[in-house]
């Protein structure tokens, strides 16, 4: 039974990151916080999770003559996970705008490098999504800088010659977005939510919100609209993933409606379901991030209103960001459910294994642990 078990405060507090799952380990790259500077083009920061013990980590920054091939700290970009590297691509700092250069990180040496690629770059971006299909690393939309227009375009990075491909496509495209997601399942990748504007690709400030999944088949570059019953509300910066097959996307805002969103949906085939899973579920929030890890979900960071219980009408100077860390688990195992049973009838615990009490406590809001460990390694 699809349930929320962990739920851990004191992690990084980081919006608009992005993050990928490298075995048993989250790597968070860059992201902002309020408060902070971002004038300045220091190392983009990484983040550790160690999905076993629940502990974070923030990586030493690179030495001086590792600078030219550390991304600086940035938000609004992507990574993908490929072969064991984390790709980074895009996003923009308030100092130095957007940026088309690749980087990639090492999960087992934890150390950059920037590969030399070939064929036309897509044009600078942040608000872009990423995917991989097939040893390609696909690009779809954002907003770009040099043009200052929204992005429908579609390109992909060869990862075995490192070369940029454009594509010719087939089909009504995708309109014109950014801070959607793209979810890729077989060939295909799926793509729901994001920032549209009536202006099509020109930012006139009438944004839209559109509900429509569309697909796009990378066997034969062709757009197609999906039908589909029951969609969520339109909505940007959500969460999506994908877990044996179906698409689930989590949380957004709505900039129309001034909504943040913490509901659940899954993508059945023609329909959504919305999902009403027990356990200590995440507060409205958006540009959080989320990874699967076997079969087990894990979200952290984003921002949204102060008040769990109030979802509309917070304008972005009442907005908090999140330093914390929920689980949602598509097997929970009977130890955890009935820990979750044990926490709901407030039964006494101090008879239980050390093990099941620590486990109650990370489950419980009223007892949470903080797992922010700010070593270098």
């Amino acid at each position: 039974m699809l349930t929320w078990t962990i739920h851990l405060e004191g992690g990084p507090k980081r919006v608009n990151h992005a993050a990928v799952a490298i075995g048993a380990r989250i790597f968070s790259f860059g992201g902002y916080c309020n408060g902070e500077d971002y004038e300045t083009t220091r190392p983009m920061d990484v983040h550790v999770l160690n999905t076993v013990t629940l502990r974070w980590t923030l990586l030493s920054p690179p030495a001086e003559e590792e600078a030219s091939t550390t991304p600086y700290q940035r938000y609004g970009h992507t990574a993908v996970e490929y072969g064991g590297m984390a790709y980074i691509w895009g996003g923009r700092n308030d100092s130095k705008g957007a940026c088309k250069l690749l980087f990639r990180f090492d999960g087992a040496t934890l150390s950059w490098d920037k590969p030399h690629v070939t064929g036309p770059i897509p044009e600078a971006r942040d608000g872009h999504s990423a995917c991989i299909i097939n040893d390609r690393m696909y690009i779809f939309a954002g907003y770009e800088e040099f043009t200052d227009r929204f992005s429908n375009d579609v390109s992909y990075l060869d990862l075995k010659t490192f070369e940029w491909v454009p594509l010719r496509i087939l089909g009504k495209p995708a309109r014109w977005r950014d801070f959607h997601t793209t979810t890729a399942i077989g060939t295909t990748m799926y793509v729901f939510g994001g920032r549209c504007d009536v202006g099509g690709d020109q930012f006139t400030n009438n944004e839209i919100y559109c509900n429509r999944i569309m697909s796009f088949d990378t066997l034969t570059n062709t757009w197609t609209r999906l039908t589909s019953t029951n969609a969520p509300s339109g909505r940007r910066s959500h969460s999506a993933f994908e877990y044996k097959g179906q698409i689930y996307i989590f949380g957004g805002y709505n900039g129309v409606r001034e909504i943040h969103y913490n509901d659940l949906h899954c993508l059945d085939p023609g329909q959504w379901l919305k999902l009403a899973a027990p356990g200590n579920y995440p507060s409205p929030r958006r540009r959080q991030c989320a990874c699967v890890v076997g079969s087990k979900v894990y979200l952290f960071g984003g921002t949204g209103p102060g008040d769990k219980t109030q979802s509309t009408g917070q304008p972005d100077a009442d907005l908090i960001d999140r330093s914390d860390l929920f689980v949602l688990d598509f097997e929970p195992s009977l130890k955890t459910l009935a820990s979750l049973v044990i926490l709901k009838h407030n039964l006494d615990r101090e008879c239980l294994p050390h093990d099941l009490r620590w486990e109650l406590a990370a489950m419980s809001t009223d007892n949470t642990i903080s797992r922010l460990h700010t070593t270098n390694g």
